[in-house]
């Protein structure tokens, strides 16, 4: 009998083949005091440690063939990077040298302090970059450690293999395409690690979060991976092997379908134009857009400029980013969101922690409460809109009196670069995310004063259903189509009609095909997100009639049995020849 079991897939596709287990056990790291005649020697293994890490990174990134996509490179280039960060290097040096601590115990210490910062944050997609951090560490223990237990290395053939571990590096992800892997699955890790996004990046099936996987599967045995559902099918029949050989050709066709779509305008049958926008964290992710006719940047996080650093980035450094970013663009918009961390910004942990991160002091309530953050960042983004066209949005906002408080803020900066001779764009747009139940129930009165407004689905259904989506015991209950979500969702796209100004989604609910039809139907006309899920959901759009659709998602809605909504959705997405 089939055994199936369940994880998230974040990467679509199918893939069947033999598993490959890659058994890695806990890294043990215990504290030892290291004899003051012996503490050069000590830091002198670590740095060691620090460059070998360099030189298997560099190693693996040199095998990407020549004419890759450079955001590929990047994930490695990120690794490799964080190699040279005075966090990770400097900082457990001195602890060898003021402390006495072996270097596997200084490196930990320093690793729960980094990770803590990050563990603070409420954006799951920066939340989750504790990954790369754990990522990095990792690799430099095991090295200090001297043990190669489980690592890939680029030598392996695994044609045809799907990979099944713990946990998957960016770095590994890589190796895996090179060495002909046909997917993977991980028994941790979410949708929003960078593994994640790069197994979508270059279309290799993945599912994470597969509790007990290398329990329940043995090396060589036959596997099913669906990417698209997120399950692995042990032991399959015959039957079910011929099903989804029938499926993976029709994924094909469809993928090949997908990439004529590269240059085609995201127009429905019935002539409504919709604008598809791309979220991106760094200015080195603007190289993977201009290959996919995007209409702009429908989120720009600025947090990157703020993290991994002892001091606070000034106007200045801010201003030649955001302008470096508008001088690519050419001439598109570049919608600029204010700073989005909590309260214990420092990167050593020094800082006071919050009991609940997720409810604290962060965001715009962190920003108003310490306008030496907040005041250099509106200078800089509104100077850069004199550079082309860009927008501030503002994110985590509760109430209007934060609103009439940052609105004035930005008023009084507007007067000060005026009366300094600095050139802005007198008539920015400013918009404020709806991400907190509280706003989207008054989005009339967000609407009435700001520009636009953009829906943060990631935190607005975490908030309205009480759960943590990046907490394994509890990221089953995340349901974007909980009745409660959708009606919110609904009120401030109506808000935004009623006055309007225009209305986009730019959390992962905007990228995720399955939702596209039903979110035209309710009217929604601008969606933002990753680039990699451009073009299924301008597919989609390209199939779609609004005029259709809104009387079905309008009796949808009001469907008194909440429980047949996926069904009901399944449906909507199969339009009656």
């Amino acid at each position: 009998m089939s055994l199936v079991l369940h994880g998230i897939g974040v990467s679509r596709g199918i893939a069947i083949g033999k598993a490959h287990i890659i058994m890695r056990g806990s890294i043990e790291v215990l504290e030892s005091a290291i004899p003051s005649i012996l503490i050069e020697d000590e830091v002198a293994r670590f740095l060691k440690a620090i460059e070998t890490a360099r030189l298997q990174l560099s190693s693996i990134r040199d095998r990407i063939p020549v004419g890759t996509r450079p955001d590929i490179a990047a994930f490695i280039d990120t690794h490799i990077l964080m190699l040279d960060d005075a966090t990770i290097v400097n900082t457990p040096v001195e602890t060898i040298r003021e402390q006495g601590y072996n270097a596997e115990w200084a490196l930990k210490l320093q690793r729960d302090a980094v990770v803590g910062v990050f563990e603070q944050m409420n954006d799951p997609y920066l939340r989750t970059r504790r990954d790369d951090v754990d990522h990095v560490i990792n690799r430099i223990q095991r090295i200090l450690q001297s043990t190669s237990q489980g690592d890939l290395r680029s030598e392996d053939s695994l044609q045809g293999a799907i990979v099944l571990t713990d946990d998957m590096t960016p770095a590994e992800t890589v190796l895996l395409e090179h060495q002909g892997a046909s997917a993977f699955a991980t028994e941790f890790g979410g949708p929003l690690s960078h593994s994640a996004i790069l197994a979508r990046s270059v279309q290799l099936p993945a599912i994470v979060g597969a509790h007990g996987l290398r329990r329940y599967i043995h090396d060589g045995e036959e596997i099913i991976l669906d990417g698209m559902q997120g399950i692995l099918i042990a032991d399959p029949g015959q039957d079910i092997i011929d099903h989804y050989r029938e499926l993976k050709a029709q994924e094909a066709q469809r993928r090949a379908e997908l990439a004529r779509l590269a240059h085609t305008p995201a127009v429905t049958l019935d002539n409504h134009a919709i604008r598809l926008m791309a979220n991106i964290e760094l200015p080195e992710d603007i190289d993977a857009l201009n290959r996919e006719n995007t209409s702009g940047i429908g989120l720009y996080r600025t947090e990157f400029l703020f993290m991994n650093r002892v001091s606070l980035p000034d106007e200045e450094e801010q201003y030649l980013s955001y302008t470096r970013v508008i001088d690519t663009l050419n001439g598109k918009p570049l919608t600029i969101r204010t700073l989005d961390m909590g309260a214990d910004k420092e990167i050593d942990g020094s800082g006071s922690r919050c009991s609940n991160p997720a409810l604290g002091l962060r965001a715009v309530r962190l920003c108003l409460k310490d306008l030496s953050l907040f005041c250099p960042q509106l200078r800089a983004i509104l100077r850069a809109s004199a550079h082309g066209p860009v927008r501030l949005m503002i994110p985590m906002l509760s109430n209007t009196r934060e609103l009439h408080q940052v609105l004035t803020l930005i008023r009084d900066a507007e007067n000060a670069l005026q009366r300094e001779g600095l050139a802005f764009d007198p008539n920015i747009q400013i918009g404020g995310m709806i991400e907190v139940p509280a706003a989207a129930i008054s989005a009339m009165d967000f609407a009435r004063r700001l520009d636009f407004l953009s829906i943060g689905t990631n935190d607005l259904i975490q908030y309205t259903l009480a759960i943590d989506r990046v907490d394994d015991a509890v990221n089953y209950l995340y349901d974007p189509l909980h009745p409660s979500v959708l009606r919110l969702i609904k009120i401030v796209i109506d808000a935004g009609k009623e006055t309007g100004i225009p209305v986009a989604m730019c959390g992962e609910m905007a990228g995720d095909a399955r939702y596209t039809r039903l979110l035209l139907g309710m009217g929604l006309t601008e969606f933002s997100m990753h680039h990699s899920a451009m073009q299924e959901v301008k597919r989609v759009i390209n199939d779609s009639s609004i005029s259709e659709l809104i009387p079905r998602v309008d009796t949808l809605l009001q469907s008194t049995e909440p429980e047949q909504l996926p069904t009901e959705i399944e449906a909507l997405n199969h339009p009656p020849a």
